[in-house]
This record gives structure tokens, sequence and C-alpha cells, in this order.
């Protein structure tokens, strides 16, 4: 017979994997659409610090998402992981500046790329490149990814394909009102009068300086002026009181904002979010790699990014232009954000976006191949593909159109009517030499699987539940006797 100690056990044993279940099944509050976290690919358990050695991993999580035009001008040099643009995708640099962007891979960055012959430019619009300018979408990772638009394509595009689809961004068109709505809510709080701070935001001119109440698991900073220097000039931003696994939220509000900075503190870039709700004109500029994810909710908004590297996603409803006037080119490095953002009203009805497979059987004769040559540059790696445009047929279902209203969905989900077509599917097929040292062959999976956890832990919860059982019937029978 079980004594009172042997009973208390078997109870703390059960309790505990009841715990254990109900951990597992909890996830942080993300971003609208599930964006923010790393999509396996094989996530790395952790994310190097910018760098051009071999792939950490494979991350198929948008890691930039404009709302609107995405405009790549001056000196811009990359957008590294998954990239949606609404509207039209158009690039024209500067002269005398590498001709080159890459897409999906950088040469300096996380060096967590999204799987080979997933969609790594997707666009609403259209796809424009200068001439004499190269948009690619391969790098050191052959074949490389698609570059799927619904408009049309011009100038010189390197990727496994460039795939011409009416309806490829379709999608991720309820994302702009679900993420405008979060921006808010985030700054605003559900009732709209202002999220409390939990800690404070002084700018000393030579620097900012946020300290915060060194213990709640969200630290909320709200920022009513420019984090620049007195003159205009950058500074420096400093985090003071910040417990190691708080998620860091910082409001940005204001009608225009820039953000000039030289440097920054390190360890909170996968936490650490800046929101700005409403500015129609948000420049960020100085010399730091700036870490940390970035969420702009005014669909009438242009960002222009001329920062060296910005560490984090980057999601504007708005319109976004990359590249400043200085030489060294900027880049976007993918890294995903964590936090944990607050709850706001109930839970949206997202759809989670899905990756597009195009069929790829040929029904008319291809226009000659076409040989592509890539500039010489110490920058990035040179690849030469030749690229085939066939005609594919492509037989489109489109969604339902549904727009909730219920009380219990606080963002309408929007999607397009439900038919189908069949339409001819302009494709680029490219084909590159085999990958070299640190690309994709058979990247080895660095991130944590958890799959199995949960079943073993309900068995065990079974187990410890027949337990108890057993303690009740002994008890009954000894009672009995």
């Amino acid at each position: 017979m079980l004594n009172k100690k042997g009973l208390a056990a078997a109870i703390v044993v059960s309790l505990a994997l009841s715990g254990l279940l109900i951990e597992l099944s909890s996830s942080a509050a993300t971003l609208p659409g599930g964006l923010g976290p790393c999509v396996p690919g094989s996530c790395p358990a952790t994310y190097p610090d910018p760098n051009n050695g071999p792939f950490a991993g494979r991350d198929n999580g948008i890691n930039v998402f404009v709302g609107g035009d995405f405009l790549v001008r001056n000196a811009a040099a990359e957008a590294e992981g998954k990239v949606v643009v609404l509207g039209n995708f158009d690039q024209n640099k500067a002269a005398g500046v590498s001709s080159l962007y890459n897409v999906g891979v950088a040469g300096v960055g996380s060096r967590v790329p999204p799987d080979n012959g997933t969609d790594w430019l997707t666009t609403g619009g259209n796809v424009t490149v200068a001439t004499g300018q190269r948009l690619d979408a391969i790098g050191d990772s052959p074949p490389g990814g698609v570059v799927r638009h619904a408009g049309s394509a011009s100038g010189t595009i390197d990727a496994q394909q460039v795939v011409q689809d009416a309806n490829a961004a379709n999608q991720y068109r309820a994302l702009v009102p679900q993420l405008q709505a979060a921006s808010h809510c985030y700054a605003y709080g559900d009732t709209g009068d202002g999220r409390p701070a939990t800690g404070t935001a002084v700018n000393q001119g030579y620097q900012t300086t946020f300290t915060g109440d060194g213990t709640s698991a969200l630290q909320v900073f709200n920022v009513d002026f420019d984090l620049t220097s007195a003159s205009g000039g950058a500074q420096s931003l400093v985090f003071n009181a910040v417990p190691a696994t708080a998620t860091v939220l910082v409001n940005i509000l204001g009608a225009n904002r820039t953000i000039s900075v030289n440097s920054m503190d390190g360890g909170l870039r996968q936490r650490l979010l800046w929101n700005i709700p409403d500015a129609g004109t948000v420049t960020f500029t100085g010399s730091a790699q700036f870490d940390g994810s970035v969420l702009i909710g005014n669909p009438a908004s242009t960002a222009t990014v001329t920062m060296p590297g910005m560490d984090g996603r980057f999601f504007t409803t708005g319109s976004l232009t990359h590249g400043g006037p200085e030489s060294n080119g900027q880049e976007f490095h993918a890294y995903p954000f964590d936090g944990d953002l607050p709850t706001c009203g109930p839970t949206p009805t997202t759809t989670p976006y899905t990756t597009t497979e195009t069929p790829t059987a040929t029904i008319s004769a291809t226009s000659a191949p076409e040989t592509t040559t890539p500039e010489t540059t110490t920058a990035e790696p040179s690849t030469t593909v030749t690229c085939t445009v066939t005609a594919t047929p492509t037989t489109t279902t489109a969604p339902a159109t549904t727009e909730t209203t219920s009380t219990t969905t606080p963002y309408p989900t929007t999607t397009a009517p439900a038919t189908s077509t069949t339409t001819p599917t302009t494709t680029r097929t490219c084909s590159a030499p085999a990958p070299g040292p640190g690309g994709s062959g058979g990247l080895p999976s660095t991130g944590t699987d958890l799959g199995w956890l949960p079943a073993v832990a309900a068995l065990l919860l079974l187990s410890g539940g027949g337990l108890l059982a057993f303690v009740g019937f002994r008890q009954r029978r000894n009672r009995r006797i």
C-alpha cells in the first residue's frame, strides 16, 4: 500500500507532466500571419553575427515585406532571406557602384538563406532591372530560388526560375491591414489611449539611453523624438536594466522620424521590435549595424534605408527605398524576431502563407538560350547561368473572398474570388554550376526538433493518471478489508 509520501509523489509527477504538456503546446504571441520566427528549412539553434562563412541553416520565413513599391537605388547591395513586395520591384542603382543586387543569399549576413527552389522574391507588380545591372537570386547557393511576379519582368535576372503568375502576391495582401492594426495596438493598446511604458528613453545628444524596470518580461519604451544627435547626426543607442530574456518593444511615435545610429548595444537583436505606427516618412541612416526587427504601420508611408546593415526582419505596410549615396553598400540581413508581443484583443484569424510550386510542362517553342556572364566583383561571388524562357500552362485556383466581421476577429481577412483559370505562364529556367564549398549541398539541420516530446509527455501523463487510479483502488480495497 502506498503511504502519504508515495501518494504525494504520484500527484507531483502527474501535475509536472501536465505542466510539461501545457508548456509544449503554448507559443509566443507573434506578429500577424505568424511573421517573425524562423520557418524551417533548418533553423539554427544560434544565429551567428553577420559573416561570410558557410551557411548556418535555412529559413523560409519572410525577412522583408513591403506593402507598396520596393526601389533599389544608389549603392544598395542585397536583401537576404525571402522578400515579398505587393507593388513593383524596381532596381536602378547609381553609376560607378556595383551593378549587382542580391536577394535570398547575401555574401555577408546571417548566412541563413531560404531553401533552394522556393520563392525568394515575390511581387504583386513588375520586376524591372535597369540596363547594365543584374538581379541575382542564386548567389553561392545554386541553383537558387524563384523570382515570381504578377506583372512584367525586364532586365537581367538570374534565378532558378523567373515565373509570371498573376496571383503571385494574393496570399499576402491581407497582411497590410493586419500589420497596420497590430502596429497601432502595440503603440496605443486596445483602448487607443497609449500603451504604458515600463521604462524611460532619454536623448542625451551623443546617445539615447533606454532604461528598463529590470523585471518585466515585456519592456516597453515610448519615444516621441528622432534618434539623432542635437544637430541631426548619428548617435549611440544604449539599453540598461533589461532582463536577459525580455522582449523589448520600442514605439517610435510622430508624423516623420529619423533614426541615425553609429553604434548599438548587442544581445537584443532577436527580441527587439522597433514599432513605427504613424510616421509618413521614416529614415534609417548612420554607420551602424542596426539590430532588431522593424514594423512600419502606415500604408501611405515611405521608408528609406541607407544603414550598412539592418539585422532583423523588416516589415512595412508602405513603400521602401533601399540605398543611399554611400559607396560601401547597404544590406538587409536575415535574423528572426522571437519576442513575445502583447495580445491585441481577440486573436485574428490568419491563413499562413504557403510556397507555390509552378508546373514546368513546355507547350511552345523556346527562345534562343540567353547566356548571362556576371560581372567580376570582390564583394559578391559570381556565377554564370544560362536562362531559357518558356511558356508554361498554369492552372490557378484562387481562394474565395471572405471578410470576417465577427467580434472574435478584429482584422478582416480578404482573399481573391474562388476561380480556376488556365493561362500561359512565362518561365525563365536557369542552370548553374554545382554548388561549391559553403553552398546548398545537404546543409545539416542545426535546429532543435521537439516534435516527439508532446507524444512522450502524453504517454507519461497517462501513466501518471493510471498510477493515481491504481492508488485510489488500493486504498478503497484496503478500507474494505
